[in-house]
């Protein structure tokens, strides 16, 4: 979602936008957009700053830029005392304002928030910062990069896929399956086994030559071998957890039919690659959180707020959702 910033920056100042981030899959969904300049990322954000080196070689980038615009995303104190370490003028920053979070008491999405932040200045006058319609930068997008292609369609050959229509199934997301099986069950986003088999059931009623592909991190394993044993074990459907890094995962979202997913991080990349996508909520709210893209997307759950659970949603109804996607013209890829 933070792509809508960074391409409302590009516009407005002309050039690319260095970002500061966390986590690793940051590098590989954001490096690829040619609107993007140097991506670092820290390993963690809580730990003692004498303690975590990236941090270190974080404030040592931050100092040699010199000074610029710098937009700040984040809200938490350590992020903000980084900046204070690195001798970021308080004049080149433009923070998030918390109240740009609601509008008349409903939560705005993401990209509106960040629209809204990208068309503030700093106090400090830089020049080019031009205004620009920043609604034309709203949907979200990232960039597949020709050999993830070519990577995912030998991974797919290896599977013996060949012409059949891949639909994906995310289940879970990292806050799901931190604890195991066990913490899987207790969280608002679970929806069980057999509901996963019901629905590739329906789904192979309809496209009978269809494979599924169940998507995770290699801890998700065991969930995902669950599913699978719902199904009856089935070679049709494909127990990918481990085996879709990030560039591959977008590759393969940008080539699939269509995906099923809990509210998570893969739901809002298949958004931004135009992937047909049937998204199931828990308690987090669909206004604050809703994927957006230039596909079809149907999002089931999450009237409740905190009480809402995936679990409560029917089977009949994310069939429904998922028949009655429009689906996209398929891309068509071939190896070189």
């Amino acid at each position: 979602m933070l792509t809508t910033l960074i391409r409302l920056l590009h516009a407005r100042y002309g050039r690319p936008v260095d970002v500061l981030g966390a986590g690793p899959w940051t590098h590989a969904l954001l490096e690829p957009l040619p609107e993007v300049g140097s991506v670092w990322t820290i390993r963690s954000r809580n730990t003692p700053y004498l303690l975590c080196p990236s941090q270190w070689a974080a404030v040592s980038r931050l100092r040699a830029r010199g000074r610029g615009p710098v937009y700040v995303c984040e809200t938490h104190s350590p992020t903000l005392r980084l900046l204070q370490r690195a001798g970021i003028p308080d004049e080149d920053q433009v923070r998030r304002a918390l109240e740009d979070d609601e509008r008349d008491g409903v939560p705005r999405l993401w990209p509106d928030r960040w629209l809204l932040l990208g068309a503030n200045d700093p106090a400090h006058p830089y020049p080019h910062a031009a205004e620009v319609d920043a609604a034309a930068f709203r949907l979200p997008r990232l960039v597949v990069r020709p050999a993830d292609r070519e990577d995912v369609l030998r991974w797919k050959a290896a599977y013996g896929f060949g012409t059949a229509p891949c639909i994906l199934f995310q289940p879970g997301n990292k806050r799901t399956h931190k604890r195991g099986r066990l913490g899987a069950l207790s969280h608002s986003k679970h929806w069980p086994p057999s509901a996963w088999a019901r629905l590739a059931d329906a789904i192979w009623n309809d496209r009978p030559d269809a494979r599924i592909v169940l998507c995770g991190s290699p801890v998700e394993r065991g969930v995902l071998d669950d599913i699978h044993a719902a199904a009856g074990h089935t070679p049709r459907m494909v127990n990918a957890a481990g085996e879709l890094p990030v560039p591959r995962l977008l590759a393969l979202l940008e080539q699939a039919h269509s995906i099923v997913s809990v509210d998570t991080g893969p739901a809002h990349a298949a958004a931004a690659l135009g992937c047909p996508l049937v998204v199931m909520f828990g308690s987090a709210s669909p206004a604050k959180w809703r994927p957006i893209g230039p596909g079809a997307i149907h999002v089931l759950g999450g009237e409740r707020g905190e009480a809402s659970r995936v679990s409560d949603l029917q089977v009949a109804d994310v069939i429904h959702a998922w028949r009655t996607l429009p689906m996209r013209d398929q891309p068509v890829f071939s190896m070189p």
